[in-house]
């Protein structure tokens, strides 16, 4: 199976890496895992001060604060990923990832507010599950 993890550096994505690894039974190192963080672009008033080099390095510095620690725990676990990062809105660009590089699943760690804390407060998960027709397991 290929296996679409979006990721944050937040404890909902500590859950939901915990939860993967304790349950080998359900998803286990045999699938492939394409790990995605999307880092959020920089407002237009801030790169008009900077040259492209720079935003780059910001981006990047950005994903890979996010992605080392957790390309630690993948290695560790001897899981099968492919670690990438994109830069937008998170829950667009997820979605069209997954729909651009067939994904068997999306796993995601989720806040668990309630449908009206998500209207008002916005969701990641909830925009993905708005956006793709992709199954998806979501851990709280």
């Amino acid at each position: 199976m290929k296996i679409l993890m979006p990721v944050d550096g937040s404890e909902y994505t500590k859950r939901m890496l915990g939860y993967i690894a304790a349950h080998d039974e359900l998803l286990g190192a045999q699938h492939e895992y394409t790990i995605l963080t999307v880092v959020p672009l920089l407002p237009a008033g801030v790169t008009s001060f900077l040259d492209r080099a720079m935003a780059d390095t910001y981006y990047e510095d950005c994903a890979q604060e996010v992605l080392r620690p957790i390309k630690a725990f993948t290695d560790q676990k001897g899981w099968n990923v492919q670690l990438i990062s994109r830069k937008g809105h998170a829950a667009d660009v997820v979605a069209e990832f997954a729909e651009k590089h067939p994904m068997d699943l999306i796993v995601m760690g989720t806040h668990g507010r309630s449908a009206f804390g998500n209207v008002v407060l916005g969701s990641v998960t909830t925009g993905v599950l708005a956006r793709t027709k992709v199954p998806m397991l979501l851990v709280r």
